[in-house]
């Protein structure tokens, strides 16, 4: 059986990638230092003989005894509430992590996949995005230290490719959501279903007309899980081109929710994109992936989720 490394295996995405290896009869050795990752996401995989759980902290050297076959580096800070509250954490992550990382990859003649954003084309001038736009980042804003942690990444990923023949893949993740997104992710579906829960008012940032294009967790990994099984060493866009305004998909959840919340707006921060939409065409050709799941089939489950995760801490305060 081959085996992978999985660098923030216990956060949300990296969580679900531990399933979708495993169920592909991959070993999988599961590397967190915990910072936004939890225990309750792989809690299930502790007792399974393919698992590994490592807490290490993959800006310092990462030393692994296997024989590895892929590493996949997924540690980092995703959100803008994490990564504005850990600009430094997220820095080191995005350079001396991916460092790391590679050279793990090197050592072991792994193949390298990086999970890297839509956020490397910052606010777009471009819609939709296709690999080949550069991207308008500020890399002095608060949110360039997420846009130019991935940037940097990639310029290393393929460093190590070129001058090491390393076998890299980079993933451009776009908005994705699902089961086991933290309650107080920052991001606006966890928050928006949060607050539609709990009764209270909906927060917007900004006028609500800026797009975001959500895609399903198990359509995400299907795709990163593809790119990895691929020979292509050049950046894939995965993620659902269907786009939405934040206002549509904030009355959406009102509706799924059953919730008699309102809206209310506050200011844009620095920098947020005002529109985000993938051109998977290449994941199309290359890949032949596309998504699945259909909004309201994902968002019934992730509701789902989160009122069982609301339910429990009300029990827990019993």
């Amino acid at each position: 059986m081959k085996t992978a490394v999985v660098t923030g295996g216990a956060g949300f995405l990296g969580s679900h990638l531990c399933d979708k290896l495993i169920s592909n009869n991959i070993n999988v050795i599961c590397i967190d230092n915990l910072l936004t990752g939890s225990f309750n996401n792989i809690s299930h995989l502790f007792e399974n003989e393919q698992f590994k759980f490592v807490k290490h902290d993959v800006t310092n050297f990462i030393h692994v005894a296997e024989n590895i076959d892929y590493v996949l580096h997924f540690a980092s800070p995703a959100s803008p509430i994490d990564y504005l509250k850990l600009p430094i954490q997220t820095l080191k992550v995005g350079s001396l992590g991916t460092h790391n990382a590679l050279g793990l990859a090197k050592a072991k003649n792994a193949t390298f996949l990086l999970a890297s954003t839509s956020e490397v084309y910052g606010d777009p001038l471009v819609h939709p995005q296709s690999e080949d736009y550069w991207g308008n980042v500020n890399p002095i804003g608060p949110r360039g230290v997420y846009d130019e942690a991935k940037r940097f990444a990639e310029a290393l990923t393929m460093a190590y490719h070129r001058y090491h023949n390393v076998d890299t893949r980079i993933v451009r993740i776009f908005n994705t959501y699902g089961t086991r997104m933290r309650i107080n992710d920052g991001r606006a579906l966890p928050t928006f279903i949060s607050q539609a829960l709990r009764g209270e008012d909906l927060t917007i940032f900004g006028s609500g007309e800026q797009t975001r294009s959500f895609c399903y967790v198990s359509d995400q990994t299907e795709g990163i899980y593809k790119l990895l099984l691929s020979d292509e060493t050049n950046p894939i866009n995965i993620g659902n081109p269907n786009e939405i305004a934040i206002n549509d998909i904030a009355k959406e959840i009102l509706k799924h929710t059953n919730s008699m919340s309102k809206i209310i707006y506050k200011s844009l921060p620095i920098d947020d994109p005002k529109v985000r939409q993938p051109d998977i065409s290449r994941a199309i050709k290359i890949l032949d992936w596309k998504p699945k799941v259909i909004r309201q089939d994902g968002l019934e489950k992730t509701i789902k989720y989160f009122q069982d995760i609301l339910e429990n801490e009300i029990l827990s305060k019993k």
